[in-house]
C-alpha cells in the first residue's frame, strides 16, 4: 500500500500540471511582435497585396501595346475556285503576324490612367497596413486591460467570499439581519458577474489576435510594459489639414480622381487619328488554286499565233510578306462620344469624392485631437477618484482594526475602490483609442508601434 501511494504522488503532480491553463504557462508576447505577425498573416494585407499586383499588371498590359505582338500559325483548307479567306487571311501553310501601336493618343492617356490606378492600389495597401496595425494595437491594449481587471477581480472575489461567510455567521448569531446577508451575497454575485464579463472579453480578444497573428489563442498573454507611450500630438487645425493631405486614403482618392480624368481624356482622344505598325508573312500552298488566278507581269509570244498574249505560266509566289502602317481616321462615332461624356461624369464624381474624403479626414483628425484632450482630463479625474477610494479603503481597514467600523463599511469601501479602478481602466483605454486614431491620421502609427524611423 505504501509503495502504491508513493507511485500515486508523481501521477497526481503530472495531472495537476496538465490541468493548468496553457495561458498561465505561456510567456508574454510584446506588442511589437503582435503587430509584426499581424502584418504578415492578416488576410486584409494579403487582399491588398493582390489588388496592388493586379493594378500593376493592368498597367503593364496597356503599356505593352507599344511592344510588337507576334503570332504564328497556319490556315489549312480545301479551295474550290478562287481561294477565299480563312478568318481574315488567305489559306496558308505557315504565317506570321505582328502588330503594335505607334501613334495612339487615346492609348497614351489610358496607360497614364492605369499607372494612377496602380498608385491608388499602393496607397490602399498602406492604408490597410495602418488599419491592421491599429486593430492589432487596440486589441492588444484592450486584452491587457481585461487581464489586469481579471487579476484585480479575482482578489476582490476572495475578499467578497470571506465577507459573505463572515456576514452569514453574524446572521446566525443574530448580530446582522437577513438583509445584511443578502447584501453580502449580492456583492459576491456582482464580483462573479464582473469576472465572467472580463473572462469572456479576454477570450474573444485572444481569438481575434490569434486570427491576426496565427498564434494559438491560449498562448497569447500581454506585456503591458511593451506598449509605448504615444507621443504628444499637436492640436491645431493646420495640423489636421496636413494630416488629411498625407493620409493614405485621401491620397488614394486624389489619385483615383486623376486616373478618372486621364481615362476621360483617353475616351475623347479615341476620336482622333491613330497609327499602328503591322506586318505579315505567309507561305502559300499550291493546292489552293492560287496559281490559276495569277497574271504574269509581262506578255509573251507564241509561234502558233501572231501577236502577243498572256502565257499560261503564272507569276505565283509561295512566299509573301507585307510590312507597313495602319492609319485610321474616325469620321463619326456617336457611341464613342457618349462614352466620353460618361467618362467626364465619372471624373467629376471622383474629384468630388476626393474632396469629401479630405474634408472627412481633416474633421475626424480634429475631433480625435479634441477627444484626446478631453479623455486626458477625464483620466486625471478618474485617477484622483481611484486614489481617494483606495485611501478610504485603507482608512476603513484601520478603523476595522481599531473596532470603530463594521464589516459593511469595509465591504462598501472595497466595492467603491473596485468600481473606481474599473472606471479608470475604461477611461484610460478610450484615451488610448483616441491617441491611436490621431497617430493613424498623422501617419505616425507604424513608427509608434514598430519603432521604425
Amino acid at each position: 500500500m505504501k509503495t502504491s501511494c508513493r507511485g500515486a504522488h508523481p501521477a497526481k503532480w503530472i495531472l495537476a500540471i496538465a490541468l493548468i491553463p496553457s495561458s498561465l504557462l505561456a510567456e508574454p508576447v510584446s506588442l511589437k511582435r503582435v503587430v509584426e505577425l499581424a502584418l504578415t498573416h492578416a488576410t486584409g494585407a494579403a487582399i491588398a497585396a493582390a489588388d496592388e499586383q493586379r493594378a500593376a499588371a493592368g498597367y503593364r498590359e496597356l503599356h505593352n501595346n507599344y511592344v510588337p505582338q507576334v503570332s504564328t500559325g497556319a490556315g489549312l483548307g480545301y479551295s474550290y475556285g478562287f481561294p477565299l479567306a480563312l478568318e481574315g487571311s488567305a489559306p496558308s501553310l505557315f504565317n506570321i503576324n505582328t502588330q503594335s501601336a505607334l501613334l495612339n493618343p487615346a492609348l497614351r492617356d489610358f496607360v497614364r490612367a492605369a499607372k494612377s490606378d496602380s498608385a491608388v492600389a499602393s496607397f490602399n495597401t498602406k492604408d490597410e497596413r495602418n488599419q491592421i496595425i491599429q486593430d492589432a494595437a487596440l486589441s492588444y491594449a484592450e486584452l491587457a486591460k481585461w487581464e489586469q481587471r481579471l487579476a484585480r477581480l479575482q482578489e476582490t472575489e476572495a475578499a467578497a467570499n470571506q465577507m459573505q461567510a463572515a456576514v452569514a455567521q453574524r446572521v446566525k448569531e443574530g448580530i446582522d439581519s437577513e438583509v445584511d446577508g443578502t447584501r453580502a451575497r449580492l456583492s459576491a454575485a456582482r464580483v462573479r458577474l464582473r469576472i465572467a464579463e472580463a473572462q469572456g472579453a479576454a477570450d474573444v480578444l485572444r481569438e481575434h489576435l490569434s486570427k491576426l497573428t496565427a498564434l494559438p489563442a491560449a498562448s497569447i498573454q500581454t506585456d503591458p510594459d511593451s506598449i509605448p507611450a504615444p507621443p504628444a500630438a499637436a492640436t491645431t487645425q493646420d495640423t489636421a489639414k496636413e494630416a488629411a493631405d498625407s493620409n493614405p486614403s485621401v491620397q488614394a482618392a486624389v489619385e483615383h480622381a486623376r486616373a478618372q480624368y486621364l481615362r476621360a481624356q483617353g475616351e475623347h482622344k479615341a476620336l482622333w487619328p491613330s497609327i499602328d505598325f503591322a506586318a505579315q508573312y505567309a507561305l502559300l500552298s499550291k493546292f489552293n488554286n492560287f496559281q490559276n488566278y495569277y497574271i504574269p507581269s509581262k506578255p509573251c509570244t507564241t509561234p502558233l499565233f501572231s501577236g502577243e498574249l498572256l502565257c499560261v505560266t503564272s507569276g505565283f509566289q509561295q512566299n509573301n510578306a507585307t510590312v507597313g502602317v495602319s492609319i485610321r481616321f474616325p469620321l463619326f462615332n456617336a457611341s464613342q462620344r457618349s462614352r466620353a461624356q460618361a467618362a467626364d461624369a465619372d471624373a467629376l464624381k471622383a474629384t468630388k469624392q476626393a474632396e469629401a474624403a479630405r474634408n472627412q479626414v481633416s474633421e475626424e483628425t480634429l475631433r480625435l485631437q479634441r477627444s484626446v484632450a478631453q479623455m486626458q482630463a477625464a483620466r486625471d479625474v478618474a485617477q484622483l477618484e481611484y486614489e481617494i477610494a483606495e485611501k478610504t479603503l485603507t482608512a476603513v481597514q484601520t478603523r476595522i482594526d481599531a473596532g470603530t467600523a463594521t464589516l459593511h463599511d469595509l465591504d462598501d469601501a472595497r466595492s467603491q475602490a473596485s468600481e473606481r479602478f474599473i472606471a479608470l481602466q475604461d477611461v484610460t483605454f478610450e484615451l488610448e483609442r483616441s491617441q491611436l486614431g490621431v497617430l493613424r491620421s498623422t501617419g505616425d502609427l507604424e513608427k509608434w508601434a514598430l519603432g521604425t524611423p
